[in-house]
């Protein structure tokens, strides 16, 4: 494994200083579908959200399980915890199917909220072409979740993702059919939802906003659009039709992740972004590492590259949303 970075970020989000592996149990509830209904934050299978000074998140990594059903107990890491007294020092997540937005600009989403030890903090996370149900999307979701957060994971396709199992020669068809226009207009009504539900359980702070591949490229747009109004920084992990001429409208701090072995997320481009918007952000690839790495490693050594940059995620993210406010 070999990475180099570029920027200089206000926090560092390289930083070893939080990367502890102890196994760790998530918990999951049963999953189920709701409608919108204001203050869902704070009435949803726990106590209100809380900022106090004595909230804290996970202090440990929340490793990838082989789990692909959302709906049972599973384990946060590939190592089973022997003592069940370590379930104390974990997050219990709950995770509910909702809709969000009213009449045509309903959509569909997935919340995942971390019932224990809450930062009081929002995620909005953009899936890549695979759409919000995808198994790794969703892990990854949780893994987030798991370190305090309330993580928002809407359907941008409005049911109609990529599937592996159609045949390549009719993806730009697909893709000409997702309307630039219709998808910003949904992230737009998740953010809106994200902020009346926290202002409703009395909580008035930025959002972290995270996006993959297709969702990774839209981070760029949705932070030029929103100009540091709802969401303080965000995470790009090898973004695709990205949007550069908006860059320099960026506000926020954009900690970009990417292989240098992806040639749908050009590190050059990555640079020029980062130049254009300055403010701290940076970008960080991955010698040898190609697209998907972070959510869908193929390989041991893809794994292992996958861990490191969940935790720089995660010390970005905690820098930038949680650390300086509390």
């Amino acid at each position: 494994m070999g990475l180099y970075s570029t920027g200089s970020g206000a926090g560092n989000p390289l930083s070893s200083a939080s990367m502890s592996t102890t196994p760790r149990h998530l918990l999951l509830r049963k999953p189920t579908p709701r409608h919108h209904q204001l203050g869902f934050l704070s009435t949803f299978a726990s106590p209100l959200l809380h900022t106090s000074s004595g909230s804290r998140a996970c202090n440990s990594s929340c490793q990838r399980s082989s789990t692909e059903n959302i709906g049972r107990k599973i384990t946060c890491s590939l190592l089973k915890v022997e003592d069940d007294a370590n379930d104390e020092s974990c997050e219990l997540v709950s995770g509910v199917e909702l809709s969000v937005g009213e009449g045509v600009d309903n959509i569909n989403a997935y919340l995942f909220k971390a019932v224990k030890n809450n930062n009081g903090t929002g995620i909005l996370l953009l899936s890549d072409i695979f759409g919000f149900e995808d198994s790794s999307t969703r892990e990854f979701a949780y893994r987030v979740a798991c370190n305090g957060y309330n993580v928002l994971l809407p359907d941008l396709f409005r049911g109609d993702p990529w599937t592996k199992d159609r045949p390549k020669n009719l993806f730009d068809k697909w893709i000409s059919e997702q309307e630039p226009q219709r998808i910003a207009k949904d992230i737009a009504t998740s953010a809106k939802w994200m902020v009346d539900e926290f202002l409703a359980a009395g909580i008035s702070k930025k959002f972290g906003l995270i996006g993959f591949c297709f969702g990774g490229g839209k981070v760029i747009e949705v932070l030029a659009q929103d100009q540091g109004a709802s969401f303080g920084t965000g995470v790009s992990f090898y973004g695709t039709r990205i949007d550069t001429s908006v860059a320099s409208n960026v506000k926020v701090p954009i900690l970009f992740i990417s292989g240098d072995n992806d040639p749908l997320c050009p590190v050059n481009v990555l640079e020029s972004i980062e130049r254009s918007i300055g403010r701290g952000s940076r970008v960080v690839v991955f010698k040898g590492r190609g697209h998907g790495f972070a959510h869908r490693p193929q390989s041991f050594e893809e794994d292992e590259d996958a861990e490191q940059a969940f935790m720089m995620m995660k010390n970005w993210l905690n820098d930038g949303l949680v650390a300086n406010t509390c």
